[in-house]
């Protein structure tokens, strides 16, 4: 069996802006200087906690767990006016169809994102059947550790030759690459094509019209 394991924020789930106002509201609420939204964008994928630390620039690890609880609020408050603003990435239904219908292939996620929302958004969209396996912070480390990749392997017995990763920022393309997995980057997220590649990304798609042939590619090769 193959198994292809999507990052959600900035993969399948475009929520950049959303992320970035909650990011900046919290610092704000905290007294501290608001990341801008460049700043944001290069954490997200990361578990909150390590998220707001490496914003912070610092190891206060209780300051960071502090922060990401506000965050949580501050999400979950807005869910409400936030209707329309967590879509999927043009193309994504269609693929995610397309390789769910095959029978030697099972789809999971690896993401920064708590289980929580993953369910929430994955039954918003009316995906939740096509995955087998959630892989999130409530149960691993963090991005880029390889410990998604590696349980979500345990739990559905594939092999790391025949997984491969989705993602649009190093920290999935280095947990892959941990993993012993193949990984594709995607270029309509949050860190540049350039950066994917240095961190060893086996391929690059545009598109998500591109993305099946390429998952063909490299798990063929």
């Amino acid at each position: 069996m193959k198994l292809v394991m999507f990052d959600m924020d900035g993969t399948l789930i475009d929520t950049e802006a959303l992320i970035s106002e909650h990011m900046a509201t919290t610092f704000a609420g905290a007294g501290l200087r608001p990341p801008t939204p460049a700043e944001a964008r290069r954490v997200i994928g990361l578990s909150l906690p390590k998220a707001m630390a490496r914003l912070l620039g610092t190891d206060d690890t209780a300051l960071a767990e502090k922060l990401a609880e506000d965050y949580r609020g501050h999400y979950r408050a807005s869910l409400v006016a936030a209707e329309g603003r967590e879509g999927l990435f043009p193309g994504a239904r269609e693929a995610l169809d397309l390789l769910r219908s095959r029978a030697d292939t099972l789809l999971g996620i690896a993401t920064g994102k708590g289980l929580n929302g993953v369910h929430r958004l994955t039954q918003l969209h009316g995906i939740a059947d096509h995955f087998v396996t959630l892989q999130t912070p409530d149960h691993n480390p963090s991005k880029p550790h390889p410990g998604m990749m590696l349980r979500a392997m345990a739990e559905t017995g594939a092999d790391a030759r025949d997984t491969v990763i989705i993602g649009d920022t190093t920290f999935d393309i280095e947990m892959g690459k941990a993993a012993g997995t193949r990984a594709i980057g995607v270029t309509w997220g949050y860190h540049h094509p350039d950066e994917l590649r240095a961190a060893g990304a086996d391929r690059i798609v545009e598109t998500y019209a591109d993305l099946p042939a390429a998952i063909d590619s490299i798990l063929e090769s």
